[in-house]
C-alpha cells in the first residue's frame, strides 16, 4: 500500500523506470514509484520526455500518452512565481544548482519530505523538513 506523504520524485528515478538501461535500478525506481504518492514538476516532465525522445527513442504518440498520465495520476507542481523565489532563497542557503533548487522548490511548496533522486546530495536536509533521498545508493555500491 502507498505512503501516504507525497514525495517528490526527480527525473532520473523516472528514466530508470521507464527504460530498462540497468534493470536492477529499473526495478528499484518503480518500487519507489509504486510505495508513495508521487509528486512531480513541469521541469521533472519536460526532463523525463526530452531525454525519453533523444536517448530511448520514444514516439511521439508514448510521450503524449505519458504525460496525460503524469498529469491524471500525480500531483503535478507548476512553475509559477512562488516557487521561483523560493527556489531563489533556497539556492543562497544550501549553494543549489538553477535546476536542483526549482525541484527542491517545487518539492517544499507540496509538502514533501522526501525527494527521491539520484544526482542530488543524498541525505542533504532542507529546512528540516525535505530530505534527499538516493534511493539507488546501495545498488551503487553493489
Amino acid at each position: 500500500m502507498p505512503e501516504s506523504e507525497p514525495r517528490f520524485i526527480d527525473s532520473n528515478i523516472w528514466l530508470y523506470a521507464f527504460t530498462e538501461d540497468d534493470s536492477r535500478k529499473a526495478g528499484l525506481a518503480r518500487a519507489v514509484i509504486a510505495a508513495c504518492q508521487p509528486v512531480i514538476s513541469v521541469q521533472v516532465i519536460n526532463e523525463v520526455c526530452v531525454n525519453l525522445i533523444r536517448k530511448a527513442r520514444f514516439p511521439e504518440a508514448r510521450i503524449a500518452e505519458l504525460i496525460e498520465t503524469f498529469y491524471r495520476k500525480y500531483v503535478v507542481m507548476d512553475l509559477q512565481q512562488e516557487a521561483l523565489l523560493k527556489a531563489s532563497e533556497l539556492r543562497r542557503e544550501y549553494s543549489l544548482s538553477y535546476w536542483d533548487s526549482l525541484i527542491v522548490s517545487a518539492a517544499v511548496l507540496a509538502g514533501a519530505e522526501i525527494i527521491y533522486s539520484e544526482d542530488m546530495q543524498d541525505g542533504l536536509s532542507i529546512r528540516k523538513s525535505l530530505q534527499i533521498v538516493n534511493p539507488f545508493k546501495s545498488v551503487n555500491r553493489a
